[in-house]
């Protein structure tokens, strides 16, 4: 499908006349996403505020980062229990399994960032949740790379803040009924690098394989190399999700579509291989921040998305159950 294609099924949204407080624009811009939110579950975003050059930073230093020798990137690896901190080393995950697919790993190696803020004091009562809020672990080398990934961290987190007062008024709720749920979030941040290959991949074997995202909402930073990312769109076709220099990709994950009674949409997306994978020009990577609210945070549907006379699609659970769940199957592999 071509770029132009794919911007027509994926919209491109302005949020800046939200950000500024522009009353008519304001409600523009919350009926175009809520638009988006209930058709796809995708979007992209311009002139959201995050500036360029920390983005740029965190691409340039984690490059660098991936580019040292094995050795060193092991240096980085979690030296805690928790599932996602520090380095992952190429093809040890599989997010295929999430959704109970048995699949190959995914062609990729990442780094991953845990809430950078320290809230185990407040959690101590529940047990289960020190695993969401242990320490990261940073990468020592190059220098730079830590900062520069901690200071993405920070922009993505408040943009996050940003996309969920608009997401409450697209559902009729006030504008801050996120924000006594996301005030101790346990959010994470993934840099992932997938490399040119040196050998075929196996059969079915993606850059990533087809998941929903398992939080309340993702925002994305990519290349532009071939191989990248993919949504299934409503009528089953897989489309290529395009944006331009200075935009962002927006999805919702699996509890927004528990909060919303599947009224918004947490739909599949995949990495797909490029055509030559051993082409160097197919290096590619991406950042990711992945939204998960307070680690007590209940998701049960909310009101406005109640069907009168009928339960919920889904159990209450909190965001840290539904979390451990997901993190748990896709390392089983």
């Amino acid at each position: 499908m071509s770029a132009e294609l794919a911007r027509l099924s994926v919209p491109a949204i302005d949020i800046g006349p939200f950000l500024s407080c522009d009353a008519e624009g304001k409600t523009s811009v919350v009926e175009a996403v809520a638009d988006a939110c209930r058709n796809i579950g995708f979007l992209v975003i311009k002139n959201h505020g995050l500036p360029n050059d920390v983005l740029e930073a965190a691409f340039r230093e984690s490059r660098a980062f991936f580019d040292l020798p094995q050795e060193a990137k092991d240096r980085a690896r979690p030296d805690g229990p928790a599932k996602q901190r520090g380095y992952h080393g190429f093809a040890s995950r599989g997010l295929a399994n999430t959704l109970g697919v048995e699949a190959p790993p995914d062609l990729r190696e990442s780094v991953f960032l845990g809430p950078v803020d320290d809230f185990r004091d407040h959690f101590r009562h529940i047990p289960e949740a020190e695993l969401s809020y242990w320490p990261n672990t940073l990468p020592p080398e190059p220098d730079g790379t830590a900062a520069a990934l901690i200071a993405l961290y920070r922009g993505f987190e408040a943009l996050s803040g940003d996309l969920l007062r608009i997401f409450a008024l697209a559902l009729e709720m006030p504008e801050d009924h996120f924000a006594d749920k996301i005030d101790r979030h346990f959010s994470i941040l993934s840099s992932h690098h997938y490399p040119a290959l040196t050998e075929p991949p196996a059969p079915g074997q993606l850059r990533t394989g087809a998941h929903t995202d398992f939080g309340a909402l993702t925002i994305l930073a990519m290349t532009t190399e071939r191989g990248g990312l993919e949504v299934l769109m409503p009528d089953g076709h897989w489309a290529g999700v395009v944006a331009e220099p200075g935009e962002l990709v927006v999805n919702l994950g699996d509890m927004l579509a528990r909060w919303t009674n599947d009224r918004w949409k947490s739909t599949l997306h995949r990495v797909a291989n490029p055509p030559e994978l051993e082409d160097a020009m197919s290096r590619r990577q991406s950042i990711g921040y992945f939204m998960h609210p307070n680690y007590d945070t209940s998701i049960e549907c909310f009101p406005t998305c109640r069907d009168a006379g009928r339960d919920p699609l889904y159990p209450t659970i909190t965001a840290g159950e539904h979390i451990a769940e997901k993190i748990a199957k896709s390392h089983s592999v």
